[in-house]
């Protein structure tokens, strides 16, 4: 929005200024590359497939529900994406199985660029606008899964995979969602640690377990949608509700997520962990036993800040969550408190065995190597870092969550006055002050 209230003009950009040149150069030779294979393979099906009127109508029909489908989720939609902080799972998939079984490769591409060109109309005229090299990247990457998995289907099962009886018309169907799911996995994955090695993990790569949920779910979709479409067509109408239904169901527990979750690190916010800290609590005093807390501070943080820039520093919190996430039971609370802080609560643990833990995690934050990228692109690799940790133990430190955790800080100060990089709890003497708290 303009100040005087009026909606922003979108400005073309000359393709020199896309925002695609500033990515690593390695991501652009490999996305270049995905892109003149599928135009390649593109020309190829049409100079030498042949394309029947059946299928002409049969192209109709997806492309005209699937761009009704995302007009009347679009709100939804665009929600979605703006709280997903890994890799968006659509709904393309519901239209492009179908077609991966039926139309032919050209057909294929059409309907992608089809559902993709409204969609990126609709994030231009939006007020999150898409960048064009990431709409145009998508589809690439949608076809292209399509016409792998298009070729796996009728090499096993003929050039009508549909024609036979039922359980060989399953089978097709089975195939076809599989390998979509496998080779679209792979060159986005692919893509996806190219454009961020240094921030690479299992999660931010092929996503977690709900998003591949979510894209299983909706393949056995466009399954249901092509058997509706050879045997009963009118029922293809009646897959706009479970469709609606499911996105609405993921957006609500995003939604949630969002409501407990620092974003950038993905551990418990403060609310959060407080609030799960207090139901432990209430065990604890309930069946008598006890649990420590830990409050972990970076030292020297402001200084990766204003050395590299706040993407390193961001990409070190994100270092450190990731640490404290593996050297934490499942059902240990990791939460950040904002900044280079973090809490963790020992669920059962005893002052001796909360110490142990964080004089492990301290050693390994020590040990622990980031790299990431300074502001101006250039790359950088962190390393020899410190924390201080604090430790209190329920009840000794505390008979209230807020007792504890203000045992804890004060003893994460004495940890810096006296030196940091170091583990202090109430039963830790105290050395005289070699250095100034911060």
């Amino acid at each position: 929005m303009t100040t005087d209230g009026e909606p922003r003009r979108r400005q073309w950009v000359p393709v020199r200024n896309w925002a695609l040149w500033t990515r690593p150069k390695n991501w652009i030779r490999y996305t270049l590359a995905t892109e003149a294979v599928t135009l390649l393979l593109t020309v190829l099906a049409i100079v030498f497939v042949p394309v029947s009127g059946h299928q002409f109508l049969l192209f109709a029909v997806l492309a005209g529900l699937g761009v009704l489908q995302a007009e009347i989720s679009r709100n939804i939609e665009r929600m979605r994406r703006s709280l997903n902080v890994t890799p968006h799972v659509s709904m393309t998939s519901v239209w492009m199985l179908p077609g991966i079984l039926v139309l032919s490769p050209q057909l294929i591409a059409l309907l992608a660029v089809t559902l993709y060109v409204q969609s990126g109309i609709r994030g231009w005229m939006g007020t999150q606008h898409v960048a064009p090299h990431r709409t145009v990247t998508n589809a690439t990457t949608v076809i292209l899964t399509c016409y792998a998995a298009s070729l796996l289907t009728h090499l096993f099962f003929g050039p009508d995979p549909l024609s036979g009886a039922v359980p060989a018309a399953a089978g097709a169907v089975t195939l076809a969602g599989v390998a979509y799911f496998v080779v679209n996995t792979a060159v986005t994955g692919l893509g996806l640690y190219l454009a961020a090695p240094e921030r690479a993990s299992v999660q931010t790569i092929i996503g977690t377990w709900d998003d591949n949920l979510l894209d299983m779910a909706t393949l056995c979709l466009g399954g249901l949608l092509m058997l509706a479409l050879v045997n009963q067509p009118l029922l293809a109408l009646v897959i706009f509700v479970p469709i609606f239904v499911l996105q609405r169901s993921v957006l609500a527990k995003q939604l949630e997520e969002l409501a407990s979750t620092d974003q950038k690190t993905g551990l418990l916010n403060a609310t959060a962990w407080h609030q799960n800290s207090q139901r432990e609590l209430s065990r604890a005093a309930r069946t008598g036993t006890e649990f420590s807390v830990l409050m972990i501070d970076l030292d020297f943080f402001k200084k990766i800040n204003d050395t590299y820039g706040h993407l390193a520093g961001d990409d070190m919190l994100i270092a450190l969550a990731g640490l404290l996430k593996r050297e934490t039971r499942t059902h240990d609370l990791v939460g950040r408190f904002g900044g280079e802080e973090f809490t963790v609560l020992l669920s059962g643990a005893s002052e001796l065995e909360g110490m142990v833990a964080a004089e492990r995690i301290r050693a390994m934050i020590s040990e622990l190597v980031v790299k990431s990228r300074t502001t101006d692109g250039n790359s950088v690799t962190i390393r020899d870092r410190s924390a201080s940790i604090g430790l209190a133990t329920y009840p000794n430190g505390g008979m209230t969550l807020d007792d504890v955790l203000a045992t804890a800080d004060a003893a994460v100060y004495v940890a810096k006055r006296t030196g940091r990089n170091r583990v202090v709890g109430s039963a830790t003497p105290v050395e005289p002050a070699i250095a100034t708290a911060g």
